[in-house]
């Protein structure tokens, strides 16, 4: 019987110092017992090694049962501990508040001395309309997802075509039939859980406008036709929203912040009208580079940010255009007409 303990003690001990883990030296002190009990079966009474190791199967088979009642005991009660721990609520997230995965995730924004925590923390709690899941719109949503915006809606009513993925890198050829909204939201839903997404699969109209940017603290129009542009410049005047409007053709693109809540003009101050057929075309006729979607999408998510956390200088009263065909950017000041329909007076 004490040999049998001193194994035991040996096994459970030198398990220890090799770093096993205890399931692994509980399985070890199994296989003693059954080579224990086994002795007592195939050996002769009075065999030394029988005597040595209890002298009898009795003992065993008795001492093994109370192990077992007491391995079953422990099973269950750990099965009732987790089914009790599973129906209590997790507690409730603070509003505002960050993960570990999240701080880990920002970083490199929480170390801007521009934005720092609560930058980070204005772009969780900000809400933020984007019209249009295509060329500007694509680029600008995966970067608003990914800078932590906590929640962002889009609107558009096209579905992701062959013709698309030159440009539109949200989408995916997989995704070619998908509509728009729903391919950009998995991918941002991909790039960052941490958000909310809102996709509208519908064109936006003047009935529903209204009621849909008062959801939204900011609304960026990255729509290719006049109609839509002019309906949202509407809308965000009239909701007291800051609307930052970019486009493209061919090698160009431009962008501003309109708001004239703090002074700026709208759009329509700058273009009263829209042109005459065929004199701006659409890039499905004129041709547009495929990256040049992505650098003022960007540069609208850059004002989107800079506008929520309050860094630096928004493109207020201001357009940057940019000319990729030989690498030149300029601005030009842009002022409020007191005449305007939309905003003027």
């Amino acid at each position: 019987m004490l040999l049998v303990l001193a194994l035991a003690a040996a096994i459970w001990g030198l398990g220890h110092l090799m770093g096993a883990s205890r399931a692994a030296r509980g399985y070890m002190l199994g296989l003693l017992y059954v080579a224990v009990l086994a002795l007592q079966l195939v050996l002769p009474d009075g065999h030394p090694l029988r005597q040595a190791t209890g002298g009898s199967e009795a003992f065993w088979l008795i001492f093994g049962g109370f192990v077992a009642l007491g391995l079953a005991y422990a099973f269950v009660l750990r099965r009732v501990k987790a089914r009790a721990d599973a129906k209590v609520p997790a507690p409730a997230a603070q509003p505002g508040a960050f993960s570990g995965a999240e701080l880990e995730r920002y970083a490199r924004h929480i170390v801007l001395r521009e934005l720092g925590g609560p930058g980070q923390k204005a772009l969780k709690q900000a809400r933020v309309l984007v019209i249009g899941a295509g060329g500007l719109g694509a680029p600008a949503l995966q970067y608003l997802a990914a800078a932590g915006v906590g929640t962002i809606g889009m609107i558009d009513d096209d579905v992701v075509e062959n013709a698309n993925l030159q440009r539109q890198v949200i989408h995916t050829d997989a995704r070619i039939g998908m509509p728009k909204v729903f391919s950009a939201k998995a991918a941002m839903q991909a790039q960052n859980p941490y958000v909310e997404i809102r996709p509208y699969h519908r064109r936006l109209d003047a009935e529903g406008a209204e009621a849909l940017f008062a959801e939204y603290d900011l609304i960026l129009d990255g729509t290719d036709n006049f109609e839509t542009r002019y309906l949202a410049n509407r809308a965000a005047v009239a909701a007291g929203k800051p609307l930052i409007s970019g486009a493209l053709s061919q090698w160009e693109g431009q962008i501003s912040v309109f708001d004239p809540t703090k002074g700026a003009p709208c759009y329509q101050c700058i273009f009263p009208e829209a042109p005459a057929p065929g004199l701006a075309p659409s890039c499905a006729e004129a041709g547009v580079l495929g990256p040049l979607p992505g650098v003022i999408g960007a540069m609208m998510a850059v004002e989107a940010v800079k506008l929520i956390a309050g860094a630096g200088q928004p493109l207020l009263g201001e357009m940057l255009i940019y000319d990729a065909l030989w690498g030149e950017t300029r601005k030009i000041a842009l002022k409020r007409r007191e005449d305007c329909p939309v905003c003027g007076g």
